[in-house]
């Protein structure tokens, strides 16, 4: 079960556990995490750019010069991508930045142009295997904003072996619900798209929409809405037994 910190925090806004208290807390109680995973590491130096201009390197056909915002002023930047457009969002190392794998950006010139930094695909930051062109980054950010803030990549997450008899803990809910102070009186829900209130559990109201409901000969009844929402039962004839 793959468990991501921040959503946790939210969850159990009392929770004060660092990852690895977290992990060492489930372990006591069962379910042991088999890997505390940094998801930003090795991101730290990237940041977020806007590319403001494109235009075609004078010496060469398949790169660009591109002018990059990235927070500190503009900057000039060589880039062979076939999809930077000015206007789009990208992530950008700075002179200086270390990649993942230990590659450091160094201001350099080429074919005549001086580059100061680089735009970065998905696999030269270890985010997946595509080379063929920059991640582009869709929606509004600031640039120079770092890459992981935006990307929602500076989180944790925790690999909880969930072993049979805790399936209560096969959910971020229920793992919050067993780490909160206080238990699920810590739980904290946010609001739903659509619908009003503050999203607490003591604030929620359920309606009973049918007091008892039959199948097959069988009749249920629900005689608490809150603790149980809903029932839902068939019946099955014909089946041979063995």
């Amino acid at each position: 079960m793959n468990i991501s910190y921040r959503w946790l925090r939210d969850l159990a806004p009392g929770l004060e556990d660092t990852p690895e208290g977290i992990a060492a807390r489930l372990a006591t109680y069962g379910a042991p995490v088999d890997a505390v995973v940094p998801l930003g590491a090795g991101l730290e130096d990237i940041v977020v750019a806007r590319v403001e201009s494109v235009r075609k390197h004078p010496n060469a056909d398949r790169l660009s010069l591109c002018e990059v915002e990235a927070g500190g002023g503009r900057l000039q930047v060589v880039c062979g991508a076939p999809n930077v457009r000015a206007g789009a969002y990208y992530p950008f190392a700075p002179v200086g930045a270390a990649l993942p794998g230990g590659v450091r950006i160094k201001k350099a010139k080429i074919r005549g142009e001086v580059s100061e930094g680089m735009l970065c695909s998905e696999r030269e930051l270890g985010l997946g295997r595509d080379h063929s062109g920059l991640l582009e980054l869709h929606g509004t950010y600031t640039p120079g904003e770092p890459f992981r803030v935006a990307a929602g990549l500076d989180d944790v997450r925790l690999e909880v072996d969930v072993t049979p008899n805790r399936p209560d803990l096969l959910s971020h809910i229920g793992v919050a619900r067993e780490l909160a102070p206080g238990g699920v009186a810590g739980i904290r829900l946010g609001p739903l798209p659509g619908l009003e209130g503050p999203g607490l559990f003591e604030d929620v109201v359920f309606e009973r929409v049918a007091e008892e409901g039959r199948a097959g000969g069988v009749a249920v009844a629900i005689e608490d809405p809150r603790g149980c929402l809903r029932y839902i039962g068939a019946g099955i004839r014909g089946g041979s037994g063995g």
